[in-house]
């Protein structure tokens, strides 16, 4: 990943206040809709439009809001939706009483539409005899999008809610609900720290929330992030990336409980769609023996991890990868050829450890013709791998909705677990070092998420939510890319200029005071 400008290209409070802070309405009333095993009415369609307490739910406002929520039409799959929307500000509350439940693990789903601006707007599943679950909804004010939430039932009762606590003008739009057995959460809550050894060396510092001086592996760990990925180059200018580097910084992210994965660029300097430059120690080799550099690189590296007990849990066997790797001879106008090259990563990293995971990652992870294409390619070509992985970023890569149905599409086309594997928002536009940010104007954000702490913690909890949503559990999690590369002099993007600067430590999990941000605990939630 590198900028989009000039010659290259580069790549609130803790939880949201509401998860912190209890019910966000106040206590039922104790008169209800009689309460039932099954969610009834779940597509609105039972009152047709303007319905304030639609059959089978119940609303609830504590300044007698109720007519913020009705129904009305333009249902996602039937003729008409719910809504809650008022010209002044409103708090309301619409819900549907559950009983009669064996106890187990229960999930909702709802298809969902919202413009924004709400103080909180989500999904609930509470007084089920354990802790409250919710679920954000989305910025997405043309698309539906389905989101999920699931929650312990114990008593055998469970109240399904959906929450507005809003602006004047704000609005949601809920529909095509269900509620069934099974859980959701996310297996991976990843961060990138490849740059953070570079970023130490040159003197950054790390900080807790409250400005108290940690280590930034454990500070990630205690925020809940659950893995470390890594990128290896083989010979690059400053250095860094290497396999020493990722050695010693594997030993860390291991020594914290977390998993691990390795990231190969195949390359001295970044890989990404539009640039798949072949080392220079491998730039006069044939095909043939490009085979054997993937290999041998691949097995020396991941051995090496093995030998000093950091084996890597999953790898990539290349980066943004939708134009092929090493180029000429592995790039997608040869397709034969490039498999032969995954197959090799594939075949060495399997022969370090058969359970290490493999992925294949490409960029662009709204965009459905390519990953079709893609895989559908390597598919034919006999190519073995385990996890499609995707880069996501919303002011480059189109909207949730378009990554919610790549994601789909892609999991139950192939069969395969998916993952966001880059994602990342700024809590600022303006940089700390004299060098540009590579997202610093208004007009490059996406709309409904501004460059601040709730704005990146917003975007960081919708693409988690959407990944979460795959069906059939496929959805593994997110990487939040580099949150550890702030502004250190000696630490910029290209690694053949001391001088550069670094264009993405508005980006970082960390802010110019070297303080955690509160994005960083949406790792724990699920």
């Amino acid at each position: 990943m590198r900028t989009t400008r000039g010659r290259f290209r580069l790549r609130s409070a803790a939880l949201a206040a509401a998860l912190g802070a209890g019910l966000l309405l106040a206590p039922l009333p104790t008169q209800q809709a009689v309460a039932a095993s099954t969610l009834t009415n779940t597509g609105f369609e039972a009152d047709g439009t303007g319905t304030a307490t639609p059959s089978g739910w119940s609303t609830y406002s504590a300044a007698g809001q109720n007519a913020a929520s009705f129904t009305e039409a333009g249902g996602r799959s039937g003729g008409h939706r719910l809504s809650h929307w008022s010209s002044s500000a409103y708090k309301v509350e619409t819900y549907q009483y559950l009983s009669g439940l064996a106890d187990g693990t229960y999930t909702l789903s709802a298809w969902v539409r919202s413009g924004g601006g709400q103080n909180a707007a989500y999904l609930a599943l509470r007084n089920c005899g354990s802790a409250e679950q919710r679920t954000d909804l989305p910025v997405t004010s043309s698309s539906w999008i389905r989101v999920v939430t699931s929650v312990k039932v114990v008593g055998g009762g469970c109240t399904v809610s959906i929450n507005s606590d809003a602006n004047a003008g704000n609005w949601l739009n809920v529909d095509d609900l269900a509620f069934t057995a099974g859980s959701t959460g996310l297996s991976v809550k990843g961060v990138d720290l490849s740059a953070l050894k570079k970023n130490e060396d040159f003197g950054a510092a790390y900080k807790n929330a409250s400005g108290t001086a940690g280590d930034p592996v454990a500070l990630l760990k205690g925020a809940g992030a659950n893995y470390g990925r890594l990128k290896v180059w083989v010979n690059p200018a400053d250095g860094y990336n290497t396999k020493a580097q990722v050695l010693a910084t594997a030993k860390r992210i291991k020594a914290q409980g977390m998993k691990l994965l390795v990231d190969f660029h195949y390359s001295d300097i970044w890989a990404d769609p539009g640039a798949q430059t072949k080392p220079a120690a491998w730039a006069g080799h044939s095909y043939a023996q490009l085979k054997t550099d993937v290999y041998n690189h691949t097995y020396d590296v991941l051995n090496a991890l093995k030998a000093q007990g950091t084996t890597a849990d999953m790898v990539q066997i290349g980066n943004e990868i939708n134009t092929g790797m090493l180029w000429p001879e592995g790039s997608t106008s040869n397709w034969t050829q490039l498999a032969g090259l995954l197959k090799s990563g594939v075949s060495a990293a399997k022969a370090v450890s058969s359970s290490t995971q493999i992925a294949l990652h490409l960029a662009n992870g709204g965009d459905n013709a390519l990953y079709r294409t893609w895989f559908d390619n390597a598919t034919a070509q006999g190519v073995s791998y385990d996890v499609i992985a995707l880069s996501f970023y919303g002011y480059w890569h189109g909207a949730l909705s378009s990554l919610q149905a790549n994601l789909d599409d892609v999991s139950a086309r192939y069969g395969k677990k998916v993952m966001v594997a880059e994602t990342a928002y700024p809590f600022r536009l303006d940089s700390k070092d004299a060098h540009e940010n590579i997202i610093d104007l208004p007009s490059e954000l996406v709309s409904g998420y501004p460059a601040s702490s709730a704005g990146q913690s917003a975007w960081l909890r919708d693409v988690m939510n959407v990944v979460e949503a795959v069906p059939g559990g496929r959805g593994l999690g997110v990487v939040y890319w580099e949150p550890a590369w702030t502004a250190v002099t000696g630490n910029g993007w290209d690694p053949t200029d001391p001088s550069s600067g670094n264009a993405w430590e508005n980006q970082a999990l960390f802010d110019y005071d070297s303080r955690l941000l509160p994005a960083a605990n949406w790792f724990a939630h699920r």
